[in-house]
């Protein structure tokens, strides 16, 4: 298809839907071939009937297959099988053919050197033999035959069954037969082939050819060579004079020369095979070893080690295998300590923080009761030190719930909750701080109750933070929160049209003390440990916390739950890219453009009735946005960058409740 055009769609003028196209729309021979592949791919994928078939016949292989692919000794035995195989015959093939040819030519040389003497002495033998005078045809014909019968077994006699000699007249036309005598029982019709009669009726020299010589006596047929030539009798007739080598010892020599090889290959072949599987043995049985001890290291016995014995290769792998499990084992546990110690550094402090604090907690309310008393400057000071205590305490609280969660002592108390409710204890929470940055908070898809076995204690601390930080960042404009269930999950997503993340940033949300803009004051004296706590809240319930945003097109977290505690997650019912992304509405319009412009048409008017139309202006192509590749769906966050010549800072856009019972399928990755 040239560039361009546009392919045809059904409903268009000139295609037609269901049936097919005659000439010229897809009815030729090619387009039939096309259609016919097709249907026969759907009947081989789509049939049932073929798929039972396919996974009966399948179903045996598969252990052999996986055999194959899991056994590299066996490979390698068969690989050095077929290869043995393959050599030995050739070399048979070979072998045999120079022995074929050496004993044909020996028998063809010898049975040339008595076909000539044989010749010669039919030739003398008609010279010195005088013809009888004045006999008539009739008599000539039988002293003729009789000559002939004589002369076969003359020469059959000096042979002792190593040939056998026939005499047989010219063909012309009414003595075809006539004078036919042979010795040994050969048939001379069937025995002589018809090719090399008419060479030898034809032709003065000697002729031969290979073939299968015939008995009438009932005896086998056998292979043999047939040596003839034309010659004159005692009359001065002329016949054909053949003589007959059978070949019987020469194919027993064969014979035995094929056994013998095919026996010698065999024994080679399976003499290999043993040597290739004792050779492999000794290389992939601690290869073997190594394997299953690295993977019992990495299920955490660190204790395991390999057995080492000689000073070869292996040897050497062997001890340099053990050196690194050594030095691992030695490096987790300084790290396991040195986690421990640190687990125990932040508890302890964090404990013994507690006294000092509360005493000066104390300490600051009073004297934040009496500011009314003192000078404007000391009266600020007292409000300072209250607010910074309050963030005091807050860091605390959060550093003893990682140590709880990094000591895996946090335990979920799990109980149905509707998640409404949940929402909105958080939004009055948030309602303060919305109001001093002039921002407002949407809820959608509250209709319907949204319940799910959650800790309502940590569901409400992951969205508290969530609100927050989308209050917090969202430039003034409206939040929306979002909340659906479907099959078995409820999820919750909270939108912002603020800066939103940029490439890789949505990543890293979840790191703790990780802050986007670190020039960017907070000014909800946070810690920097919210989301980290929440993730971990998250996973602690079996679910996702992940992240997408757009460089100033808002961002979105969604909190996505099983129903049942416990249960798994196959996917969320609320998509992780809100529907008004600038990629959305890219798209959404393109479809738009495409649509109107195919549906659209003008009539044909007359250029003076016509009225001029208002032509809009083309739109340049949207430009692609690019997506960081370790922002996917299920991995955490999702990214999409700032196109190149995109100006929209992205305004407080209407968000549509996502519970439409669809299940958006994400990776079992959880949120970091």
């Amino acid at each position: 298809m040239s560039a361009g055009s546009t392919a045809p769609k059904p409903g268009d003028p000139g295609v037609r839907t269901g049936r097919t196209a005659g000439p010229g729309r897809g009815g030729s021979r090619f387009g039939r071939l096309l259609r016919g592949g097709r249907l026969l791919r759907d009947g081989v994928h789509g049939g049932p009937v073929l798929r039972l078939f396919a996974r009966w016949v399948r179903r045996p292989l598969l252990p052999a297959v996986r055999l194959w692919r899991r056994n590299i000794q066996l490979r390698i035995v068969a690989g050095t099988l077929l290869m043995s195989l393959g050599v030995v015959l050739l070399l048979g093939i070979v072998v045999i053919g120079q022995v074929r040819n050496g004993l044909l030519d020996a028998k063809e040389r010898a049975a040339q050197s008595q076909a000539a003497g044989g010749f010669s002495a039919a030739q003398d033998r008609a010279a010195t033999t005088p013809s009888a005078p004045g006999q008539q045809d009739g008599g000539r014909a039988g002293a003729s035959v009789n000559w002939r019968s004589t002369l076969v077994e003359q020469l059959a006699s000096g042979g002792q069954s190593a040939f056998n000699v026939v005499a047989l007249s010219l063909d012309t036309g009414d003595t075809a037969s006539r004078g036919a005598r042979a010795s040994g029982e050969v048939d001379p019709t069937t025995s002589i082939p018809v090719e090399l009669r008419h060479s030898v009726a034809q032709g003065t020299g000697t002729f031969q050819k290979f073939t299968r010589i015939h008995y009438t006596s009932g005896k086998a047929s056998e292979p043999g060579l047939v040596i003839g030539k034309r010659l004159n009798d005692a009359d001065g007739d002329q016949y054909e004079l053949y003589y007959l080598f059978p070949l019987t010892q020469e194919e027993d020599s064969l014979t035995l020369v094929k056994t013998t090889l095919a026996t010698a290959g065999l024994f080679v072949c399976v003499l290999l095979g043993a040597i290739a599987w004792l050779m492999v043995r000794q290389v992939v049985t601690p290869v073997r070893m190594a394997a299953g001890i690295a993977e019992r290291l990495s299920a955490g016995r660190l204790q395991e080690r390999m057995k080492v014995t000689g000073e070869d290769d292996i040897a050497r792998l062997g001890e340099a295998f053990n050196k690194m499990a050594s030095n691992l084992q030695l490096k987790i546990q300084q790290l396991e300590e040195l986690s421990r110690m640190q687990r125990r550094f932040v508890s302890d402090v964090s404990h013994e923080l507690r006294t000092p604090l509360t005493t000066v907690r104390m300490a600051a309310d009073v004297i934040h009761e009496a500011r009314v008393d003192f000078d404007p400057i000391t009266a600020r000071s007292a409000e300072l030190l209250g607010d910074q205590l309050d963030r005091f305490e807050s860091l605390l609280s959060d550093l003893l719930e990682i140590s709880r969660f990094d000591a895996g002592a946090a335990a979920l108390e799990a109980e149905p909750i509707d998640l409404r409710q949940v929402v909105r204890r958080v939004i009055g929470g948030a309602e303060p701080l919305a109001e001093r940055k002039g921002t407002r908070i949407v809820v959608l898809g509250d209709q319907q109750p949204v319940v799910a076995e959650a800790d309502a204690r940590r569901v409400e601390r992951v969205l508290r933070n969530l609100v927050v930080n989308a209050v917090e960042h969202g430039e003034g404009r409206d939040v929306i929160v979002k909340l659906a269930a479907a099959g078995g999950a409820v999820a919750v997503a909270v939108r912002d049209y603020g800066v939103g993340l940029k490439p890789g940033e949505a990543t890293r949300v979840f790191n703790r003390f990780w802050r986007a803009d670190p020039a960017r004051a907070r000014t909800t004296g946070g810690t920097g440990l919210g989301l980290s706590i929440a993730v971990e809240d998250a996973r602690l319930h079996g679910g996702w916390l992940q992240a997408w945003g757009e460089p100033g097109g808002g961002s979105q977290f969604r909190l996505t739950l099983p129903r049942t505690a416990d249960e798994p997650l196959r996917g969320s019912p609320i998509p992780l890219e809100p529907e008004d992304s600038r990629r959305n509405r890219e798209q959404a319009a393109a479809g738009r453009d495409q649509e109107s412009g195919r549906l659209t048409s003008v009539p044909a008017q007359p250029a003076g009735d016509r009225p001029a139309l208002a032509v809009p202006p083309r739109l340049p192509a949207p430009p692609r946005a690019t997506v960081d590749p370790t922002a996917l769906p299920g991995s955490g966050a999702r990214v999409v960058a700032r196109a190149a010549t995109d100006t929209d800072g992205g305004g407080a856009g209407t968000a549509t409740a996502g519970g439409n019972g669809q299940l958006e399928r994400e990776d079992g990755t959880r949120g970091r």
